[in-house]
């Protein structure tokens, strides 16, 4: 452990890991689902799943990787086999892949940062859809934005796991916090808060529907960055004197919690505009919102350079753990040298993203680049739906079968136990078992089920 390093406290591990979990599907996903799906009453469903659902998944990787102190690679093929060391690769290619398209929108957040706050975007008359659009098709703006936060995850990456990652989500999670609050107290300042506040906290359990469950599951299990091995990747530097569990909740707390103030902060902005719609979609964040920042006069600048610089926070918190994934793996299994390999790998993923900018109208080839589920998608979408709305719920389904039935010798319970030794013949140790034997395998591998029927066939059951 001595070699890799470690954090230096169970708090260190729930500020990384919480800061893995939250990153822009919190801030902007999170309200637009909330937003199609009927208000409130998904929030109350989202909070079930997370707890229900994703939590013991959380705990089985967790626990896999502070029981081996090695990447996902290696921990299955250390553990398992072979075979299940397969599961592990998926989830290192995975965060390549997720980065590597990650870095990418999070360069569109940190772009608009620069335009809104010194570049004077929030100009009367611009259009800003046609402004988005022409943005994210300028080649060379995106690949100096795109290089410049690149760099950033990096040099924070090498820093090493303490004095890198753990000391610098300690400080931006905390500001993340402050600059949502703050946000949250100018919005209920606005004509139409209460009514933005009504839609959101009011639960129209009539709304509810069969793809609100798979929704607010779905989202759930995204937002926790399970499946891919970043919090195996974590755990492998988690102290055996720490429980996991109690670290695990918190961590679910701290993302939903998140979330829940990203709603509070967007939807009294919204509703501040009358011709906003609620369930304005992704657009709601590079279209709908630098609308509302123009309408509200000088202070319509410094309110939208905070929002995306918010933004900018909370994408580098993901985009770190997404890099130490595969830089785990390489020092791990190749025995290079840490500062050396961030540099390398980072470099690697940011040329594999590449084809991600150039799909959004800089290059008709990446553009139109396949054809699947009724119509012409661009590489960016391909890369989005197999890496991230297919891969992740698959390994997260491995990961609970292994856990729960082809780990030997009951691996899983005595690591549970582990600085939680008050864990073992309570009811909350037979309902985890229960949940990651049975419930979240069967639940997890329904939404990858369903995500390649309704993705590449265009068949929606409900």
């Amino acid at each position: 452990m001595a070699s890799r390093g470690g954090f230096s406290n169970r708090l260190g591990f729930i500020a990384a890991a919480a800061g893995s979990a939250v990153g822009l599907g919190n801030i902007w996903k999170f309200p637009y689902e909330v937003g199609e799906n009927g208000g409130a009453a998904f929030l109350v469903i989202y909070l079930a799943c997370a707890f229900l659902i994703c939590l013991p998944i959380m705990l089985a990787e967790t626990a896999i990787g502070r029981n081996t102190r090695l990447n996902p690679f290696g921990a299955f093929n250390k553990i398992g086999n072979r075979r299940w060391g397969l599961v592990g690769l998926l989830g290192v290619l995975s965060g390549i892949m997720i980065l590597s398209f990650y870095n990418v929108v999070a360069g569109w957040a940190f772009g608009y940062f620069i335009q809104i706050g010194f570049g004077g975007l929030l100009s009367e008359g611009v259009n800003y859809g046609d402004y988005f659009g022409g943005f994210v098709s300028d080649i060379t703006d995106n690949l100096l934005y795109s290089i410049g936060f690149m760099i950033l995850t990096a040099l924070i990456v090498a820093g090493g796991v303490q004095k890198g990652i753990e000391r610098w989500t300690k400080i931006l999670m905390p500001l993340l916090v402050v600059m949502i609050v703050g946000l949250i107290s100018y919005g209920l300042t606005l004509d139409g808060a209460m009514d933005g506040l009504s839609f959101y906290l009011v639960p129209d359990f009539s709304e509810i529907t069969a793809n609100t469950f798979y929704t607010a599951l779905a989202q759930a299990f995204f937002s926790l960055s399970l499946g891919m091995g970043a919090l195996i990747t974590y755990g492998s530097y988690v102290g055996k004197d720490d429980s996991i569990v109690g670290a695990a909740a918190l961590i679910t707390v701290a993302d939903i919690s998140i979330a829940f103030l990203a709603g509070l902060m967007i939807f009294p902005l919204v509703f501040s505009q009358p011709s906003i719609e609620a369930n304005a979609g992704p657009g709601l964040v590079f279209v709908a919102l630098p609308g509302i920042f123009e309408t509200m006069g000088g202070i319509g600048p410094f309110i939208g350079a905070s929002f995306f610089l918010l933004l900018c926070f909370a994408a580098l918190t993901s985009t770190v753990s997404l890099l130490e994934v595969p830089v785990a793996f390489v020092t791990d299994q190749f025995k290079t040298n840490r500062k050396k390999t961030v540099y390398f790998v980072a470099t690697f993923i940011f040329f594999v993203g590449l084809p991600t900018m150039l799909s959004q109208g800089a290059s008709d080839f990446f553009t139109n680049f396949v054809y699947y589920g009724g119509e012409d998608k661009d590489f960016f979408t391909l890369i989005e739906n197999v890496f991230s709305d297919l891969a992740l719920p698959l390994g997260g389904f491995f990961i609970a079968i292994f856990a729960g039935w082809s780990w030997k010798n009951k691996g899983f319970q005595k690591e549970l136990y582990f600085g939680n030794a008050a864990l073992e013949g309570t009811f909350l140790e037979k309902m985890i078992l229960f949940m990651v034997r049975f419930v979240s395998p069967f639940v997890v591998g329904a939404i990858f089920i369903i995500s390649v029927l309704q993705i590449f066939f265009n068949i929606s059951l409900f």
